[in-house]
């Protein structure tokens, strides 16, 4: 009687300990050093060099140089980031109750999208060191709208990256980032919600009911400690080895996603339309597409095509979505890459009209 006692007498210890870790990871690897970097860009309207090209009007040629020089500068911006992302991640499945995500993310409605959605501002993730933490809330059962809008929101509407933007580009892509970072979110999570049938979401709850059956049971007796740790490894093994594979490869052929920038570039649809596929697939940090779209207009390119890399570089990534892969249909995660290439288009097309 009290082994299945235990887990309830350990609730307030183990979401103190949650909650902790949330607060002080978020405060060391993201809001401390943005709030410095803000100044920094309020100064000198600059946040550093494109990772894409650096000072170049091109990505280097495909090769193995290539590919390592770029995840070496992708692995040293975010490996904290992504550190605390699988820490999250395993922590939300070892160390709340099972039922407290479902409960609070698990409804299909448009309330779930909007409460994971602001939940999502605070913890200003890039697409990938997010994904340990979504990985975590499907795993517990969040509804996939919810947690694609937990996903998308760490970028598309991160406060930071709103005010460099700001500081460094203007305050109306600011403005246009912020509506449109919005209707993505909230828009592509209840859509994707709508596609839940009836048998999803009745396996679903059947995996609920497992999961709570096994927290009252065997699973109750070992240590929380040991639970989180035997998730985290078993989430850093499973995710890490595919995703530093395919940042290699994604980062070794960037030539091929993205041409030399010069005026040529305009904004005709064609253009607009290569960008916002090839930023859908490209993997950045958190922020990267700031520095990367200062480059690339002051060597001409047109503000289509810079604006829809605005919209659809940060949100998801080739790696990312991998990466997720085992938590969302197929279906899904190939609408959620549709969708954020049609809004990156249609921004585009709406920066052209309004004369940015």
């Amino acid at each position: 009687m009290n082994a299945t006692r235990q887990p309830a007498d350990n609730v307030a210890p183990r979401a103190a300990v949650f909650l902790l870790l949330t607060i002080v990871g978020l405060f060391y690897v993201k809001w401390l050093p943005y709030y410095n970097r803000a100044f920094v860009a309020a100064a000198d309207h600059t946040i550093g060099t494109s990772i894409l090209m650096g000072a170049a009007s091109a990505p280097p040629a495909p090769s193995w140089d290539a590919a390592f020089a770029y995840a070496l500068a992708y692995g040293k911006a975010i490996w904290q980031a992504m550190v605390l992302g699988l820490l999250l991640g395993s922590a939300i499945q070892a160390l709340l109750p099972v039922d407290w995500i479902a409960r609070a993310f698990g409804k299909t409605g448009f309330g779930s999208v909007a409460v994971a959605g602001a939940l999502s501002i605070p913890s200003m993730m890039c697409t990938c060191c997010a994904a340990p933490v979504v990985v975590g809330l499907r795993a517990r059962q969040a509804s996939p709208g919810a947690a694609i809008a937990f996903w998308l929101g760490n970028t598309i509407l991160n406060p930071a990256t709103l005010v460099f933007m700001g500081f460094v580009l203007g305050w109306n892509w600011a403005a246009l980032r912020v509506v449109f970072g919005v209707l993505m979110v909230s828009g592509v999570g209840y859509l994707v919600n709508l596609t839940v049938t009836p048998r999803e979401a009745a396996e679903g709850q059947a995996e609920l009911s497992k999961l709570t059956a096994n927290s009252e049971g065997s699973d109750s007796t070992s240590h929380p400690l040991l639970r989180w740790i035997d998730i985290f490894v078993r989430m850093a093994v499973r995710l890490i080895p595919e995703y530093i594979v395919i940042v290699l490869l994604i980062g070794g052929a960037r030539a091929w996603l993205f041409p030399a920038i010069s005026p040529e570039i305009g904004n005709d649809i064609g253009w607009i339309l290569a960008f916002a596929v090839a930023g859908m697939l490209f993997v950045i940090p958190t922020a990267g597409e700031v520095p990367i779209i200062q480059a690339m207009l002051s060597l001409g390119i047109g503000v289509g095509p810079a604006v829809a890399l605005l919209m659809t570089l940060p949100p998801v990534s080739l790696p990312s979505l991998v990466m997720v892969a085992r938590s969302f249909r197929l279906r899904v995660l190939l609408f959620v890459a549709a969708a954020v290439v049609a809004i990156g288009i249609a921004c585009g097309l709406l920066a052209v009209a309004l004369n940015f």
